[in-house]
């Protein structure tokens, strides 16, 4: 297994050795021992998610509150999608950066986005399948939501599909900025979140 942290300090890109043979292939797109090493604690999973996506559907950019925030290891077990992380995470010395990774059934790369990040990711092909081992169950009093399209954040969405074929849920598309975010302090803060993973340690 192949481990890298992406330019998002708290997110990792986890890429597993592949055996195809005529009969198509094998991986194992999560393992415990390679995420301990990387990340420094194990992850527990309390619900695995699972979307299925047309080509331009846009989901995120979404987080919940810290503590207990929810972290989530993303991959695409069928067709392929641009997956992206957001440092939203209010004082952080990388706060608005992000970084993408494309997540396709060919690879089984997985990403890993730690407590209190931003996290969304586009469809790239129809039928495109994506599983997501949570931390924490779904809560929606403690779920939030940026604008995916917040031109002060520039993500390369475009870039892979036009805009005016990018598909959005209503919730998604009535979302704040990100300064607006910050604003209404719901965003969660670097302290709170190297608290909480600090305790996972």
């Amino acid at each position: 297994m192949e481990t890298e942290e992406l330019a998002v300090p708290g997110a990792w890109r986890f890429t597993p050795p592949v055996f195809p043979d005529a009969r198509g292939l094998f991986a194992a797109p999560f393992q415990g021992e390679p995420f301990r090493a990387a990340v420094g604690h194990g992850l527990t999973v309390a619900q695995a998610n699972t979307s299925v996506s047309r080509r331009g559907v846009l989901r995120g950019l979404h987080f919940a509150d810290v503590p207990p925030g929810q972290a989530k290891y993303v991959h695409c077990v069928a067709g392929a999608v641009l997956d992206v992380v957001v440092d939203i995470r209010v004082e952080s010395p990388t706060y608005g950066r992000w970084d993408a990774v494309r997540l396709d059934a060919a690879t089984m790369t997985g990403v890993y986005v730690s407590e209190g990040l931003g996290h969304a990711f586009l469809a790239l092909e129809d039928g495109s399948v994506t599983s997501y081992l949570c931390s924490t169950p779904y809560d929606p009093a403690a779920e939030h939501g940026v604008d995916p399209l917040d031109p002060a954040l520039g993500l390369p969405w475009e870039q892979y599909v036009a805009r005016e074929d990018l598909v959005l849920s209503d919730k998604d598309r009535a979302a704040p900025t990100l300064a607006q975010a910050r604003e209404a302090g719901v965003l969660p803060t670097a302290e709170a979140c190297r608290a909480w993973v600090a305790g996972l340690r």
